[in-house]
């Protein structure tokens, strides 16, 4: 199996996992304290995903950026919650954090190389405008973001959010996926499609 670190950061328990690739070391997702766990591993990361753009998933992208000349990546979706610093305020939301600028946009894709590694990428609102999940056929992984957990999936009543959107992508796209495939969320513990098809109570 790929050999990855988890790290469990901010208010939220938001996971970030950093991947060491053959070509480089991919970081998804960047919660608070992850640009300082990256920095103690003594690891330099080379490309750092956003799975999307809630404030717990990228309240270090800018500092990863800056500390590492780090390209940052995410959906085109994501760029008003992502570089608007104001864009939370506006909704009523008073958080703030550090915008961040795409080096590129990634858009839903069968097959595209990150590092050395091919993924499948999946677009999968509902929970956010531009949730990108991140799949390797090769590894039976999927970096899921907030779209699937443990017997749960990602809330949809914050703004941008849609409950049907959300199932019909996740029974769409996401079961779809082998039953063997280990599923890292956003938050919480890892799982698998099987067990999340069989279990889930929201999937029923």
């Amino acid at each position: 199996m790929l050999h990855f670190q988890t790290f469990i950061g901010g208010i939220f328990d938001t996971n970030a996992y950093l991947v060491q690739a053959p070509g480089g070391n991919i970081l998804f997702d960047a919660p608070t304290g992850s640009s300082d766990w990256v920095r103690d591993l003594a690891v330099r990361p080379d490309l750092l995903l956003v799975t999307h753009g809630h404030i717990d998933h990228i309240d270090d992208a800018a500092k990863i950026k800056r500390i590492f000349k780090c390209p940052v990546a995410f959906h085109r979706e994501g760029i008003p919650l992502i570089t608007d610093p104001n864009f939370f305020k506006e909704l009523g939301l008073f958080l703030e954090t550090e915008p961040v600028q795409p080096d590129f946009l990634i858009e839903e894709t069968p097959e595209i190389d990150f590092c050395g590694i091919p993924f499948r990428v999946l677009l999968v609102p509902g929970h956010c405008p531009g949730s990108l999940c991140f799949y390797s056929a090769d590894h039976q992984l999927l970096f899921a973001g907030d779209v699937l957990f443990a017997g749960s999936i990602g809330r949809t009543d914050l703004p941008g959010g849609d409950h049907e959107l959300l199932i019909r992508g996740i029974h769409e796209k996401i079961l779809t996926l082998p039953d063997k495939t280990v599923v890292l969320p956003g938050h919480g513990p890892r799982t698998t499609i099987g067990d999340e098809r069989r279990d889930n109570p929201f999937l029923r």
